[in-house]
């Protein structure tokens, strides 16, 4: 099993599974060699562990590591943010700005969401990789930088290319490596091994003696679950699992995965679009051409419509298309059989 602690504020990598740990490997290759290097993978999955460590193990270690979130800023801002501004560059400008460029000369810049990134930031941003010059705003004194830049994105960069609302240039310069972070779901023997990991620093937070680790029934629940929100969700749903415990001095039985969950709930909204019209009422001979509809046909075919609805909903994990209906998930697989919708 592999725990690295990058800094004290974020938290270890931790697993052992095949796939996690090629990923460690590849990253460790790709960290010494100080080239551009996009991290792709969903939302949860750890982009910005893995961003650190390509910085602590490159011999970069020393310098600067500078983050931004191309996403959380208009298109005005960025620029600014990342290349910073004269005095005078603009209303509001009453001072130099240091941009994040200059911040991470002889260090690292990681752009998180970089598919966010407008075509005109991205071609100041090309150019600052490509030949480690770039402008403030507003200023005509050429700066020189040495920054490494790291991308991150959930987004499918060659057909946002395609697309042209991404850069082939910059791709193919960001693109020296890619590590794509596996999902999960598909690291199925990390889920105990984070789970008790969570586990043990939230009993500490709480200041229980030891940590009572999960039963058997809540330890198959957390490996049966399809974890949409990655190990971001997973360390969620375990802190909730323990401070909603009542003692630490038996094993965590009850998990909760939705905490809005409620009989209380409110009903979702309904726009006005999503109304149906009013229908005129029938007439005699209208209802009369109906009567021989059979009843339990017409039953049956609105359950199977249902369930494949909640599959399609719940991007087809019976689990959570189960609890959707609120049925149990043997309840739930029963009623998929009993309509052919189990499959081979």
């Amino acid at each position: 099993m592999i725990t690295m602690t990058l800094r004290p504020d974020l938290p270890p990598l931790v697993g052992e599974s095949p796939a996690f740990l090629e990923l460690i490997e590849r990253a460790s290759l790709a960290a010494v060699q100080e080239r551009p290097v996009l991290i792709i993978g969903e939302r949860g999955t750890g982009k910005e562990l893995i961003a650190h460590r390509l910085h602590f193990d490159s011999g970069r270690w020393q310098g600067a590591f500078v983050q931004l979130n191309c996403a959380a800023l208009p298109e005005t801002l960025l620029e600014t943010e990342l290349f910073g501004h004269e005095a005078g560059a603009f209303t509001g400008a009453d001072k130099r700005r240091t941009g994040r460029f200059e911040l991470a000369d002889g260090g690292t810049l990681f752009l998180d969401e970089i598919a966010s990134a407008t075509l005109k930031a991205q071609e100041k941003i090309l150019r600052a990789i490509e030949y480690g010059r770039f402008e403030r705003v507003g200023g005509n004194e050429t700066l020189q930088v040495d920054v490494r830049v790291i991308g991150a994105t959930n987004a499918d960069l060659p057909s946002e290319a395609d697309a042209g609302r991404f850069r082939h240039d910059l791709l193919d310069r960001l693109s020296f490596d890619v590590l794509t972070i596996p999902q999960l779901r598909h690291r199925s023997a990390d889920i105990a091994l984070l789970a008790f990991h969570f586990g043990r620093a939230m009993a500490a937070e709480l200041d229980w003696d030891g940590f009572p680790g999960f039963s058997k029934a809540a330890a198959r629940q957390l490996s049966d679950y399809d974890w949409p929100g990655n190990v971001r969700e997973l360390r969620n749903v375990v802190e909730r699992a323990v401070y909603l415990h009542e003692t630490s001095d038996t094993p965590i039985d009850a998990i909760q995965f939705d905490p809005f969950a409620s009989p209380y709930r409110p009903a979702p909204a309904v726009s006005p679009e999503a109304t149906p019209a009013a229908q005129p009422a029938p007439d005699a001979e209208t209802i009369n051409a109906h009567v021989a509809i059979d009843l339990a046909d017409t039953m049956a075919a609105l359950e199977a419509r249902l369930l494949g609805e909640a599959l399609a909903a719940n991007r087809h994990s019976q689990k959570l298309a189960a609890g959707h209906l609120g049925l149990g998930y043997h309840q739930f697989r029963n009623r998929l059989k009993k309509h052919g919708l189990l499959g081979s």
